[in-house]
């Protein structure tokens, strides 16, 4: 890569870098990595466990984002001192170069394109057990699984929670014939009318 271009990208990261740098800073002012309100509260007795839970997950959510954007500005730096030993736009991997186009919508690129294909499709959890790989769903899901081998549904198991959920001597359906609907209810639209001014 000549001189110009790496130029061009070193000014790119930078306001990347700036721009990264900005988002963290108002992320911290506006108070998306601690709540305000769970800190101030001495006791959580009387909380409802929904209201905390969401609490939490809102600044856990907080949390995920400035790592995000942290694990970025670590991107931005390691490319920035590629490009000043002159190695930027290299391939960790492979070695090859990684293309102009992939550099110009993610400048801090480490990896060429197949490369990074490659690293995106395998498996996060290595200490998974093997069983996983070969025993799937015993079901199918549904109607829409688009598959003709459905033997137990969604449709049916509703049906299977529904007959153990039987009650006796319970009407669980509404027939139409109990009169539910109260008298002041009764009042047709023609009453209504009747009643406005000429």
């Amino acid at each position: 890569m000549d001189n110009k271009r790496s130029e061009h990208f070193r000014m790119k990261l930078m306001n990347e870098k700036k721009r990264v740098n900005d988002l963290l800073k108002q992320m911290k002012e506006n108070g998306v990595f601690t709540n305000s309100e769970i800190a101030s509260e001495l006791s959580y007795y009387d909380n409802h466990p929904g209201d905390l839970a969401t609490e939490i997950s809102d600044i856990e959510k907080g949390r995920a984002l400035k790592s995000n954007e942290v694990s970025i500005l670590k991107k931005i730096d390691l490319a920035l001192s590629a490009i000043e030993n002159g190695k930027y736009g290299i391939c960790k991997l492979c070695g090859k170069e990684i293309s102009e186009e992939r550099l110009e919508f993610i400048p801090y690129a480490e990896y060429c394109i197949e490369c990074q294909k490659n690293l995106s499709n395998i498996k996060p959890h290595k200490d998974r057990p093997v069983e996983e790989d070969v025993l799937g769903n015993p079901f199918g899901y549904g109607y829409n699984d688009f598959s003709d081998d459905v033997e137990f549904d969604a449709e049916d198991s509703y049906q299977a929670v529904e007959r153990f959920n039987k009650m006796d001597n319970i009407d669980e359906f509404y027939d139409g014939d109990d009169d539910y609907v109260e008298p002041i209810e009764c009042i047709s639209n023609q009453e209504y009318k009747n009643q406005l001014p000429d």
